[in-house]
């Protein structure tokens, strides 16, 4: 079955029944990438309550919140798992710090960049390397480098079958299945954060304001996307 039979056979499915299908279809080869946010939260309640041998992987940049770790423990502690961690290479970021010092990523969109491929983009596809299919908490509604996604994709670059469950799940929708299911989150949603990422490129924004308007502020939004998910 190729992508645009399988965006048509999932259009009206609810999230665990896709998740269910592609976990019955490919077994260990399924993963879901955290970074613990709201929507990878939904998505891990999900995944372990179908199976709890379902694959959930973190990528720690070593540059996270506190309060990330903290909801790291937390899930593990609520389902009885060790989500897998995937470090960045010591060697790599060692030669980021001697080319652009400890936070050069605010002076150009090309030191972000390289310190994002470092921290997160070459340990992604170090976990990605054994999968079939990578599953993501994105959605639509996130940003405009986001509006125009599939439920279903193929990553060229990383090449895997990338699930988007989640992608047409409102703000409100994802909140009430956080609270419905006493699902733990990170503390920083409660203050202000609505899109949680490294400690020096997130901040808090007003109520209302776009949900990825914290993240790396200093850029236009059309840039505001860390490589992960650029086709």
């Amino acid at each position: 079955m190729d992508i645009n039979d399988l965006n048509k056979k999932f259009k009206n499915v609810k999230a665990e029944e896709i998740l269910k299908y592609f976990f019955e279809k490919y077994g260990n080869k399924v993963a879901l990438s955290s970074s613990f946010g709201v929507e990878d939260q939904v998505l891990t309640h999900m995944m372990l309550s179908l199976d709890k041998k379902m694959n959930i992987f973190t990528l720690d940049t070593a540059r996270l919140h506190p309060q990330t770790y903290s909801v790291m423990d937390a899930t593990n502690l609520k389902y009885g798992v060790k989500v897998n961690v995937f470090f960045p290479d010591t060697d790599d970021v060692e030669k980021l710090y001697q080319s652009q010092g400890i936070n050069g990523f605010y002076e150009s969109i090309q030191n972000r960049k390289a310190c994002c491929f470092t921290r997160k983009i070459k340990p992604l596809q170090r976990a990605l390397s054994s999968l079939d299919v990578w599953i993501t908490g994105l959605r639509a509604s996130q940003s405009i480098t986001r509006q125009n996604l599939s439920l279903i994709e193929y990553d060229e670059v990383n090449k895997v079958i990338k699930v988007n469950p989640l992608l047409h799940w409102s703000e409100d929708e994802i909140w009430d299945f956080i609270k419905k299911y006493k699902v733990p989150y990170n503390s920083l949603h409660d203050e202000g954060f609505p899109s949680i990422g490294c400690a020096p490129c997130t901040r808090a924004v007003e109520s209302g304001a776009d949900v990825r308007s914290g993240r790396w502020w200093w850029e236009n939004p059309e840039h505001k996307e860390c490589g992960l998910h650029i086709k």
